[in-house]
């Protein structure tokens, strides 16, 4: 040992003992964490199927794909980006999107959810004990053991109900501020004077209390707020999934050079490069490039448009074949897809005021509870002039008249009509949904993913020669573009194989070329770009050396159920509308192919939503079924809204029920069951009141005690359950 006790560096026990800096620069990054939307997803196999495309990426660590959200959580390398995973998606035959992880936080958790659940579950816990020591005073418990026993249910039902019942204080607490009242108001009075009285006759070694009612009737009714809040579990802000799908970074140009920066960061005539495949990031005007757009998840066009120098572009549209030059004429809040979310932000506040049938209950019951309590309470007084026998039975009719029947009685039916229609497809998000599609008269169809399938196929193959089939295959298939996945599918069905094409290349905005081994070009594209004349149809032309050009005529095929459904929702005496944003002659073909008489083309999102609240004006009652970013304004500001699985994101949150099959027949057993369900509700609604009209004299004459309280409630609870579950 030296004589300084310290050990030289070749001494150390370990080579991990001698302490040596670290330069900042040479501590590992932390892994980047990407969000994707995936709305094409629909079972265990697509969710395999990504989790394996994705996790084969060199620098991919973990791949998550969530079935219920359609979203993907990647874990990669601190370098790599969305756009990196993007192709490798749909390589895989899947639609894909970046979604920005950081706007989506608001939505990672159900904390109201879990909230109720653990406040029932304390009142559960109550509830049971405070039961096992009233029934030991009902059996006959006497003098100071029945006081302790009272004392005992204080002890444990006062604090528990502190914390169970907050939700009925606060709301009730937030009515009385604004001088309502709504059926919190009598429930929070029953509870409260309850608990008093109570008190009050456990402090004067009286006979009777209520501590087990209130604490019975905290947990029934929290069971019912739980039921409530579990069919709108799966309901997130359109608004914010909207936002979600901004591109969160953008190339700038700088210095002459294209480089990686915020969205945030970007500025009013900032020149911006967009390339292939990539999602527009601001409003602007194409300065330089050919490319074409795809519009359909913002105006529902089934057709790309071409981009060419000069032609403006919205925030939210997909460049799909050739580099644009982009300068920006709007960006953050100012942007089109910004707006949108603004729009669908107002629609949704809109509809939230809607007055649910239990509210408008609450308005005729509250008061009419109260003035029962108040003339009871007077009656027994000026009676015996005893303020205490006066207060039990003021208590008594406050209790047994406690609305726990008409707390279960939209939760249990919404409950009993949610899992019918789940069982056929349909999937109810919102608490109020089933009593709103009961009074829909106009139903209101989108075009391009509702009614139809959302994607074009050849119509004319068979009439065109096989050989002309088999070169439009080889060039298709040197194409992204949708026409040309269509072709290139509808040949592969048809057994024909692609002829021999070298030199295949992509002309952006235009179409495909290559040379046949005799040596003619061939292209397939644009009619123009072809030499030939374009049609109102949507086509591709095949040109071929210097031979007549030939057409390939597509079609948006027709959803399963779609012309069926229109029929019934006729027969039904609906009226049914076609709202697209496609143009006129698709939109127009459709309606006729359906018996659609009432229908509208080449509608913007704006327009969408402007002419719902027109129908709304007429007093209409309108169900809106869409699945594009196009319909989210319009389906949250319609009465009631469906939207399809294969939605996105957005449009699914929006809208109050979703579809979960591809079969488009349930949307008009949802309105059947609509009109069921509020049949129900009222049914419930007067087992209620018949409930009250023989319990309340029971109460008010003296003769109801505790026992019987618990007991009445119990019966009403019981009845209003068995005659949701008929729904069934």
């Amino acid at each position: 040992m030296p004589a300084d006790g310290v050990l030289p560096p070749s001494a150390a026990a370990c080579p991990g003992c001698i302490a040596t800096p670290v330069r900042a620069a040479e501590l590992p990054l932390p892994d980047a964490r990407l969000s994707l939307s995936l709305p094409g997803i629909h079972c265990q196999a697509c969710i395999a199927t990504v989790e394996r495309a994705l996790e084969a990426v060199p620098g991919v660590r973990s791949a998550r794909v969530n079935l219920t959200l359609r979203r993907a959580m990647v874990d990669a390398a601190p370098d790599m980006t969305a756009a990196d995973l993007i192709p490798v998606v749909e390589a895989a035959g899947y639609e894909v999107h970046e979604l920005d992880q950081g706007a989506l936080q608001a939505t990672a958790t159900d904390r109201a959810g879990r909230d109720l659940l653990m406040r029932m579950a304390v009142a559960g816990f109550a509830s049971m004990n405070v039961m096992l020591l009233s029934v030991s005073v009902w059996s006959g418990a006497d003098a100071a053991t029945r006081d302790m026993f009272h004392w005992i249910s204080a002890a444990i039902v006062f604090p528990a109900i502190a914390f169970s019942a907050q939700p009925f204080f606060r709301s009730a607490w937030s009515a009385l501020k604004a001088r309502r009242l709504n059926m919190d108001v009598p429930i929070v009075l029953a509870i409260v004077l309850a608990l008093v009285t109570s008190l009050w006759e456990t402090m004067l070694s009286g006979h009777h209390a209520y501590f087990d009612a209130a604490i019975a009737l905290t947990f029934f009714l929290l069971g019912g707020r739980y039921l409530d809040h579990r069919t709108r579990a799966a309901a997130r802000s359109a608004a914010e999934e909207l936002t979600a799908l901004e591109v969160p970074r953008a190339l700038r140009f700088e210095d002459g050079a294209p480089r990686e920066v915020a969205v945030a960061d970007l500025r009013v005539g900032d020149l911006l490069l967009v390339r292939p495949g990539g999602r527009m990031p601001v409003d602007g005007a194409v300065v330089e490039g050919h490319s074409e757009l795809d519009r359909s998840l913002l105006t529902g066009e089934t057709v790309p448009v071409a981009a060419v120098p000069g032609q403006a572009v919205s925030a939210g549209e997909v460049n799909l074949t050739g580099p644009l030059t982009i300068r920006a004429s709007a960006v953050g809040q100012d942007t089109s897809l910004h707006r949108m979310a603004d729009l669908v932000a107002i629609a949704e506040s809109g509809r939230s005021n809607y007055n649910s049938l239990a509210d408008s209950a609450a308005k005729l019951y509250a008061p009419g509870v109260h003035i029962l309590a108040a003339l009871s309470f007077l009656g027994w007084y000026l009676a015996t002039w005893d303020g205490r026998t006066a207060l039990n039975v003021a208590a008594a009719v406050l209790i047994i008249t406690c609305p726990c029947a008409l707390g279960l009685a939209v939760p249990a039916v919404t409950t009993a009509a949610s899992g019918r229609l789940f069982r056929q497809g349909l999937l109810i998000k919102s608490a109020t949904a089933l009593e709103r599609l009961a009074a829909v008269d106009t139903v209101v169809f989108d075009k391009t993913g509702t009614l139809t399938a959302g994607a074009p196929e050849v119509v004319n193959l068979s009439a065109v020669d096989p050989g002309a089939v088999a070169v439009a295959r080889a060039l298709a298939e040197g194409s992204a573009h949708p026409l040309s996945r269509a072709i290139a599918r509808a040949a592969e069905a048809a057994g024909i194989a692609a002829a021999e094409v070298t030199g295949i290349v992509e002309v952006p905005g235009y179409g495909t070329e290559g040379t046949l081994p005799d040596g003619r070009r061939v292209r397939l594209g644009r009619a123009p770009w072809v030499g030939a004349e374009a049609g109102a149809q949507t086509e591709a032309w095949l040109g071929i050396g210097g031979a007549a050009p030939v057409a390939f005529g597509f079609a948006d095929r027709l959803r399963p159920g779609a012309a069926e459904v229109v029929v019934a929702l006729q027969a039904a005496g609906q009226d049914v509308i076609l709202l697209s944003g496609d143009s006129t002659g698709p939109v127009a073909d459709l309606a006729r192919r359906l018996g659609i008489a009432n229908w509208e083309a080449e509608a913007l999102p704006q327009d969408k939503a402007a002419r719902i609240a027109e129908l709304a004006a007429q007093g209409r009652h309108v169900l809106m079924v869409g699945d594009g970013l196009n319909d989210t304004a319009a389906l949250a500001a319609a009465h009631v809204s469906i939207s399809p699985a294969s939605a996105l994101d957005a449009a699914r949150v929006a809208s109050d029920i979703v579809l979960l099959g591809t079969d488009l027949a349930p949307v008009s057993e949802a309105l059947r069951t609509g009109r069921e369900a509020v049949k129900r509700i009222r049914e419930n609604f007067r087992i209620a009141t018949v409930y009250n009209i023989v319990a309340v004299p029971l109460a008010a004459a003296g003769l109801c005690t505790p026992l019987i309280a618990a007991l009445a409630m119990s019966v009403s609870s019981i009845s209003v359950s068995l005659n949701a579950l008929r729904l069934k």
